[in-house]
């Protein structure tokens, strides 16, 4: 039996719902355009998720008519908005981040260099990759009036941490090279 407690997925959910609704598919699609850079969570998630917020009574949904079969479609009740506006009230923790090139570079004296400098090389397209995701997330965004301002806040912390990590990398491969 699942909890009926709010986890910082359950917000992402609402906060994703937001003032216009969406349904799963909408949730999972919005993921994969920010490259689970600032949430990572199987898509699987993004369908029970709501499922469970609504029978707790954050969500409300309806079909609608979809391409080839109908969607539901989901929207903040009462409980929704003023649970999330209690929580965006509350203060904020520091970001966990789960990040596989740190690792590899912490268990990098289990390897050889050039290994490891190998392996962090692909991070590098990735990268790039993403950033192509901010340039369509920013013509997206000139889309949705009502949050415009909060999601280029959110790709400028995104390029941010991209321009970071490229810094890093140049550090790593200028330490590790021979």
């Amino acid at each position: 039996m699942s909890s009926d407690r709010l986890t910082p997925f359950a917000y992402t959910v609402l906060a994703l719902v937001g003032a216009g609704g969406a349904g799963p598919h909408d949730l999972a699609r919005m993921m994969r355009q920010q490259g689970g850079l600032y949430w990572n969570a199987a898509e699987s998630q993004w369908y029970a998720e709501p499922k469970r917020l609504e029978r707790l009574g954050y969500l409300r949904s309806r079909k609608e008519p979809g391409r080839t079969t109908e969607r539901t479609h989901y929207e903040l009740t009462p409980a929704g908005r003023a649970a999330l506006r209690a929580w965006i009230a509350e203060p904020t923790p520091l970001p966990r981040i789960q990040n596989e090139a740190v690792v590899r570079v912490l268990a990098g004296d289990l390897a050889d260099d050039a290994t490891l400098l190998e392996s962090l090389a692909a991070l590098r397209a990735e990268l790039e990759a993403q950033r192509a995701r901010f340039d369509t997330a920013d013509e997206i965004a000139s889309t949705l009036p009502h949050r415009e301002r909060y999601l280029r806040l959110v790709h400028r912390l995104g390029r941010a941490l991209l321009e970071t990590h490229e810094r890093w990398l140049d550090e790593v491969e200028r330490e590790l090279r021979p």
